[in-house]
């Protein structure tokens, strides 16, 4: 495993001249990784279902960062005409797109579904990245070296993927929806990355995962349960996870910016049991890299959402 020895945002290189695109861009980790590549120089779209959140968030930025080159867009993953119509206005007014990190998702909710009828955190977490990454697949790949960095999670070791209820209709239990979204983000990941490969791109696809990173995703998880729930997940919150939503999205950032990464590489934190630290080389799961699964899953993605990788 390759150690990158305490690397922050201080060591992220010059990202002057480079547009990037962050899903779920003004809130935690997403609002953290635009703020790094803002102050890094990089030209970064907010890609954000609230525009008024968007709009706070980039104003946040600019607080700390005068000069940051910031544009807020609606992106509501969980519509497809939302996303068609991004990746329209996104197109319209550039022409290279040299990162784009699919950080967005949602967790753990009860079993509520999309615009388009999809069970919502398969619909969000990687039917929605599916559909923008294809939607902009033209763009990523006229730009030389362009990256896709996807954002998953420890979650995508603890259940398959079931083809046979992929939305949850027969069963539906939040968790295990959760976990299901977060391996089909890594089995995308990879599977896209055979086939930038296979079709000889420059593009390369890779992920990441933030450990147990002070979010607010965490903040609803612990909000959850009774006072003594709250008390114990207290403690072993405060003793495993990452000191920060900032520490926690290192691992996305070395991803979308460290010199020398390539396909199919997986970021995580290097500190107990991947859950706190500073980013490090990983392996996944074994299942997720299991290419018969993924292009199982690939198909099926297909006749989901009706979008298809022209030339891969």
């Amino acid at each position: 495993m390759l150690t990158t020895n305490e690397w922050t945002e201080a060591d992220i290189p010059d990202q002057a001249g480079k547009i990037t695109v962050v899903t779920g861009a003004n809130i935690g980790l997403g609002y953290e990784t635009v703020k790094a590549l803002a102050l890094k120089h990089a030209q970064v779209i907010l890609a954000c279902r609230d525009i008024e959140k968007g709009n706070t968030a980039r104003d946040q930025v600019h607080h700390s960062v005068p000069d940051a080159l910031i544009e807020v867009v609606r992106l509501d993953l969980a519509s497809m005409d939302s996303i068609r119509q991004f990746a329209g206005a996104f197109k319209a007014n550039h022409d290279q797109l040299h990162i784009l990190v699919n950080n967005a998702g949602v967790m753990a909710t009860p079993r509520y579904t999309t615009a388009d009828g999809f069970e919502l955190q398969f619909g969000t977490n990687h039917l929605g990245h599916f559909v923008l990454t294809g939607l902009l697949l033209d763009v990523l790949l006229k730009t030389h070296l362009s990256r896709v960095v996807t954002v998953s999670s420890l979650a995508e070791r603890f259940v398959p993927i079931n083809f046979n209820d992929l939305m949850g209709e027969k069963s539906y239990n939040r968790w295990t929806a959760y976990c299901q979204s977060k391996l089909a983000n890594l089995l995308f990941a990879y599977e896209l990355q055979r086939r930038l490969k296979s079709a000889g791109a420059a593009t390369i696809s890779l992920a990441a995962h933030p450990g147990f990173a002070a979010t607010n995703l965490r903040a609803k998880l612990r909000a959850q349960g009774t006072p003594l729930f709250h008390r114990i997940t207290g403690f072993v919150f405060d003793w495993v996870s990452q000191a920060s939503a900032e520490k926690g999205a290192l691992p996305q950032l070395y991803a979308a910016t460290a010199p020398g990464v390539q396909g199919c590489d997986y970021y995580g934190p290097d500190g107990f049991f991947q859950t706190s630290g500073f980013p490090r080389r990983l392996s996944s799961s074994r299942r997720s890299y299991d290419g018969a699964l993924a292009n199982r899953l690939w198909k099926a993605s297909e006749e989901l959402t009706g979008v298809k990788f022209n030339g891969l």
